[in-house]
């Protein structure tokens, strides 16, 4: 048969069929006949009047599932402008996708109660929605995922996603995106990278729309679908606020200490070594002493990785720290640092945690610093609920890391507002305690009795080293025994290991 050029082709080749050239735009698919993925459109017809006109583009419906990052953590506006243009058309039934849970989203509380969110998959819960969930309100059970399991979960098609909306500080008009740029620039936008890849519909929300083409790119444009243009998406002012803190109290300095010499005595303490440090006071204090034993020591690290601070910039920008790799930016000079400096890298949730990939970089840190709410004798740690059972915290990375690390040391008080945090058994096991080398607290410094290294290590090194059982005796003995938190009711949530396992449940508490 003749193509359209007028060139003989043949119906088959070698067994092949063939489809003759019919003219340059004939056979592109349509908007229509693809679905509206990965299709070739004209900016035109991405960019969009509003939230409302994009819920029509992407064909939302009733018991889909619709996904939102927090890199804007409580400055975010995104998810409770969308999910009330959603309830503005009578959409019900949908499952809740978010990559945490911070307390400015307490604001969607309405639409949860009334049914338009039945279903919600986090890494983190907290504030009203962990009240309404502990309660046993939610239609269905909340599923718990680690920062690297909800990326294996995406990436693997056991949590699909049916439309993601992308909070961008800046996006170009065809739909590139970046977190550096804008009003709303919130740094690195590890977590939203994966959804935007794999969604099968993804919305880019932007206060920050500019020509094509934007020179740096997170989220490139052929993985967005739609964009809406607002007023504003967030108020940066509220990255800074939450778990994120730098300890004055000389208790958590004294943890701090601890850690610091743990990791100097560990065997890790090398040129070229590498690690991550917490949002908890004492772990992110800790840098201060592990900077000092750098100095002294004229050792250089290859490179820090996680969720990046200010903490972490000063030690790049003084030479302490070659390369930073970065899934989320915790505060304006880790957004600034990204923005300018070419050893700043920002990375996906799968390149940093997710246990389906080649090798995440989890695998090749040698020491983290970790905080818990409570830890038991087995080294099992809880980040997730309080003594009492209720949702107040988040699993995020400290599962993903403790696994993947060299030596893992969780650093926490013996006591907090008096009551034991080192107890007989944790509420809620969300860090299995083989994976958890060393428990630093004020009043001594426990090794995990499977680390013989580390306790040969770690003799001469002048820390108060105690059996873990022997923490949690003296925990008592201060306090007295604490009251067994209820047993709880039915099941309300379920708490996944990162391989996809559940190592625990939530139980309901009146």
């Amino acid at each position: 048969m003749k193509n359209a050029v007028g060139r003989d082709i043949p119906e088959f080749v070698a067994g092949c069929k063939v489809s003759p050239y019919q003219g340059p735009w004939t056979c592109i698919p349509s908007r229509q006949s693809s679905g509206g993925k990965g299709v070739d459109v004209s900016a035109s017809e991405k960019l969009l009047k509003s939230i409302d006109e994009a819920i029509d583009a992407v064909g939302l419906r009733d018991g889909m599932t619709i996904s939102f990052h927090h890199h804007l953590r409580n400055g975010d506006y995104v998810m409770k402008l969308v999910i009330d243009a959603i309830a503005r058309k009578g959409i019900r039934g949908l499952k809740l996708s978010a990559s945490s849970l911070s307390a400015v989203q307490d604001a969607i509380m309405p639409h949860i109660e009334s049914g338009v969110i039945v279903a919600i998959d986090t890494s983190g819960i907290r504030g009203e929605i962990g009240k309404f969930v502990s309660a046993g309100k939610l239609p269905q059970p909340v599923m718990i995922r680690t920062h690297g399991g909800r990326a294996r979960a995406i990436e693997s098609g056991e949590l699909p996603i049916d439309v993601a909306f992308i909070g961008a500080p800046t996006c170009d008009t065809y739909g590139n995106i970046n977190g550096v740029d804008g009003p709303a620039a919130c740094g690195s936008l590890g977590y939203a990278i994966v959804d935007a890849a794999c969604a099968d519909k993804v919305v880019a929300i932007t206060d920050n729309l500019v020509p094509h083409p934007l020179q740096r790119i997170s989220i490139p444009q052929t993985q967005v679908d739609f964009i809406v243009k607002l007023d504003s998406i967030g108020d940066p002012k509220g990255i800074s606020t939450g778990s994120l803190r730098i300890s004055t109290d000389p208790k958590e300095l004294l943890i701090s200490e601890y850690a610091a010499t743990v990791i100097e005595y560990s065997g890790y303490f090398r040129n070229n070594f590498s690690l991550q440090l917490g949002s908890g006071g004492a772990s992110l204090s800790a840098a201060k002493f592990i900077q000092e034993k750098m100095r002294a020591k004229g050792i250089t690290a290859a490179f820090g990785v996680g969720g990046i601070t200010g903490v972490f910039v000063e030690m790049m920008e003084q030479g302490l720290v070659n390369l930073l790799f970065d899934a989320q930016s915790f505060d304006s000079a880790s957004i600034q640092s990204l923005r300018k400096n070419a050893r700043h890298l920002e990375m996906s949730a799968s390149y940093y945690a997710s246990p389906g990939t080649g090798s995440p970089i989890v695998n090749n840190v040698d020491a983290v610093i970790l905080s818990a709410t409570e830890v038991d004798i087995n080294f099992n740690v809880n980040v997730l609920t309080g003594s009492n059972g209720k949702l107040m915290g988040a699993p995020g990375g400290h599962p993903d890391t403790a696994a993947g690390s060299n030596l893992c040391i969780v650093a926490l008080p013996l006591l907090r507002k008096n009551f034991p945090v080192i107890r007989e058994s944790v509420h809620t096991i969300v860090t299995p305690g083989d994976t958890v080398d060393v428990v630093v607290t004020d009043r001594g410094v426990a090794i995990n009795p499977l680390r013989k290294d580390l306790i040969r290590n770690l003799k001469d090194s002048g820390l108060p080293l105690m059996l873990i059982e022997d923490l949690q005796r003296l925990a008592y003995e201060l306090t007295g025994t604490p009251d067994p938190a209820p047993a709880g009711g039915d099941v309300v949530g379920l708490v996944e290991y990162r391989d996809g396992t559940i190592i625990d449940v939530i139980r309901k508490i009146s």
